[in-house]
């Protein structure tokens, strides 16, 4: 089910179409939301992999995911309004056809009456009294509650979710005045009623910012998204880019942007900056901090522009500009003083998005770890920074530290560019396939490493876990096959064995003056590994399994509506890699070691409570009760401590010309300290750099 409508769209592999789709050309429209949904009914009738037959099943589950994004937790429509739209469940396909939007225009507005009702019902039910002896409980399982029955249940729901968030803000409160206590004996704790005053009060902040993202919704947005129910029916990772989301995406792959260098959040009183990021202009010459509120925004000789109450969006496009362009922020600082700051545009690199590498020593041995986020790229200029070309010069700098083994982190990283995954591979492998891919067509095609350098011939630890997908597993799966790496870490990776085609609209249609009309990100092959095997569903398997905190709880593409199937092709030709006697006994050692470790076991334990967790949605609405539930939890978390306190012998540090720029900037200091210090907590590292002592034997 679909979480939010704010939930970013998961990269998985892209390749980049930069010409037309077809030989195609759409004719300019004068109403621009038949045009994109002419285009989205070709696409995905003859352009995705898997042609989809535009007939009444299609259409159901274009109902149903569009639903779930308009309302996922079941708190604005009531049963009647969902009867009233299910009348057009098996439409929809129809729609699509004749270029009708009359469901998209009743469903929009019915959403935006709800959600005004919604926004007064709770102003008004948080003027009510609130007591917690009565013995009541609310059920937050959306997916299996049914709709509110009429507008007295949807009330009633409403009721409990306000006195579910005030109760929870007083648990909190009450404990924030406990640690004060414990810290300063002379502190005098607030009494109860001030505290649940503040609690009322968190609670009515809390749904007000709620509404108001709400209202910071056009109708153009709500529009995108419905385009998307119709291309996301197809599969979970086809889907429709607004403009705005394609710019952010863009952002995203790249790693990089114009503008000041900060993250920004919308408040009642402003703009907010949430995060400063390394290497802005901001941080360069530290002009604001985390907390200021931009109240306008203007440019030399212009007048300012208000920004209290703005689309964040809208906010966003006037803060960023050209490198080298001059913006004047009107800020309230953090201590309540108001001052015009001036600051210069430039290019801006998001450091998270990078590779970025450190030095293990243990004991004798020196080894390097590798952390890769995406495989990113610059679609608009290749020749930018990317990973591969990053990944290369890693390992480069760890060679020159005499490193005798490498592990390259692949946990979270959701994937990227394909052909940079298949640059990657090469470095490990002096030449031969990666990856075959397969169009709707049938036809295969192999992508091959051709370049015969071989960057890294000595021992490889690969880490996944179950949400390595895509470009995180044709390397897993390659470097598995090939016999060159071990792979370490959960069960198996996330499962996504499919390639997307990021389509620019604007390309599609002739002579058009409409404006951005965004883009289609759309499943056009299945990746396949180089045994023949598909990686979807079913994703990579480590050959040594670790306890992971998730590992009871449903994650991965099979847990998603709408995945293609498993399959299987052919085997490509491919040579084993040969110096790799050692990894049986190794493989065989850390399963040893993994078995008696009292900790993989506390981790394990860990695991099964963390799923017994997400399985209860039923919560206490009773003080003495709920108080209760949040003691026992706390009492598991203490129990658990020990994996989060734990810290290895092992010993982590930076090049050289990084421990420089460490002790000229605060900022890169404790960034470096910080990614060390939970490499040190890091229990899978550990065990990856045991197994490198294994095979060093």
């Amino acid at each position: 089910m679909k979480k939010n409508i704010f939930i970013l769209f998961f990269l998985g592999i892209i390749s980049f179409a930069s010409c037309s789709f077809t030989d195609k050309k759409f004719e300019q429209s004068a109403d621009k939301e038949k045009l994109l949904m002419e285009i989205i009914q070709y696409m995905i009738s003859r352009g995705h992999y898997d042609r989809q037959s535009l007939d009444d099943t299609y259409s159901k589950r274009v109902f149903k995911g569009y639903l779930q994004y308009l309302d996922p937790q079941k708190r604005y429509f009531i049963q009647s309004d969902i009867d009233e739209f299910k009348k057009s469940e098996t439409q929809l396909d129809d729609d699509l056809k004749k270029m009708d939007i009359s469901f998209f225009n009743l469903t929009y507005k019915r959403l935006q009456q709800r959600i005004e009702e919604a926004n007064k019902l709770s102003v008004e039910l948080l003027k009510g009294s609130y007591e917690f002896s009565k013995n009541e409980s609310i059920n937050l399982d959306y997916e299996k509650n049914p709709y509110p029955k009429n507008q007295e249940a949807l009330r009633e729901h409403w009721r409990k979710l306000i006195k579910y968030s005030i109760l929870s803000n007083l648990i909190i409160k009450q404990k924030e005045e406990q640690t004060k206590k414990e810290k300063d004996s002379k502190y005098i704790v607030k009494k109860e009623e001030e505290l649940k005053k503040e609690a009322i009060e968190a609670t009515a902040k809390a749904f007000e910012e709620m509404f108001m993202s709400y209202k910071d919704l056009t109708e153009n947005d709500w529009f995108g998204i419905y385009l998307n129910s119709y291309v996301e029916a197809t599969d979970p990772h086809s889907s429709y880019m607004a403009p705005d989301i394609k710019e952010r995406f863009d952002r995203d792959m790249s790693g990089k942007f114009e503008g000041i260098g900060a993250v920004l959040q919308k408040k009642s009183d402003g703009i907010r900056i949430s995060d400063i990021i390394m290497g802005g202009p901001v941080w360069k010459g530290k002009l604001l901090e985390v907390g200021d509120l931009i109240l306008k925004v203007g440019e030399p000789n212009k007048i300012p522009v208000d920004v209290i109450g703005m689309r964040l969006e809208n906010a966003v496009k006037l803060i960023k500009g050209k490198k080298g362009t001059e913006v004047q922020l009107t800020v309230k600082r953090v201590d309540g003083t108001i001052q015009v700051v001036s600051i210069i545009r430039d290019i801006v690199e998001i450091e998270e998005t990078f590779a970025k590498s450190a030095i293990i020593k243990s004991k004798d041995n020196k080894y390097g770890i590798i952390n890769l986020p995406t495989f990113y790229v610059n679609f608009k200029d290749v020749r930018e920074r990317n990973s591969a070309s990053d990944m290369a010069l890693e390992i480069a700098k760890l060679k020159k530290e005499n490193v005798d083994g490498l592990i390259v982190d692949l946990r979270n990283n959701g994937g990227g560019s394909l052909a940079k995954v298949v640059e990657i591979a090469g470095l490990f492998i002096k030449d031969g396939p990666v990856v075959q891919v397969r169009d709707a067509n049938g036809n295969v095609q192999i992508l091959r490493d051709t370049d015969r350098g071989l960057q890294w011939d000595k021992p490889l630890i690969i880490l996944i876990n179950e949400l390595s997908a895509s470009a995180s597993e044709i390397l897993a799966a390659a470097m598995q096959d090939y016999g060159r790496a071990i792979i370490l870490g959960s069960k198996q990776s996330y499962g996504k064995g499919t390639v997307q085609e990021l389509i620019d609209l604007n390309r599609e249609v002739r002579n058009s003056s409409l404006g951005d009309l965004g883009a289609i990100k759309l499943t056009r092959q299945k990746f396949y590994r180089i045994n023949g095997g598909s990686t979807q569903l079913k994703g990579v398997n480590s050959d040594i399994v670790i306890p992971d905190r998730y590992q009871y709880i449903k994650v991965g593409e099979r847990e998603l509506e709408n995945p293609m199937p498993w399959d299987e092709i052919g085997q490509a030709s491919y040579n084993h890699w040969t110096d790799n006697k050692k990894f049986p006994q190794a493989i065989e050692n850390s399963k040893k070691r993994i078995q008696s470790n009292k900790l993989f076991k506390l981790v394990d334990e860990n695991a099964r409570w963390v799923q017994k967790q997400r399985e209860e949605n039923t919560y206490s609405l009773n003080y003495a009760t709920y108080k209760k539930q949040v003691e026992e939890s706390e009492a598991m978390t203490k129990k658990f401590k020990e994996i989060t306190e734990y810290k290895s012998p092992l010993e982590f540090s930076s090049f050289p010309s990084e421990e420089q720029k460490a002790k000229e900037n605060e900022d890169v200091k404790l960034r470096r300290d910080r990614w060390h210090e939970s490499l040190q907590k890091d229990i899978y590292v550990e065990e990856a750099v045991s197994v490198l002592n294994d095979l060093l034997k």
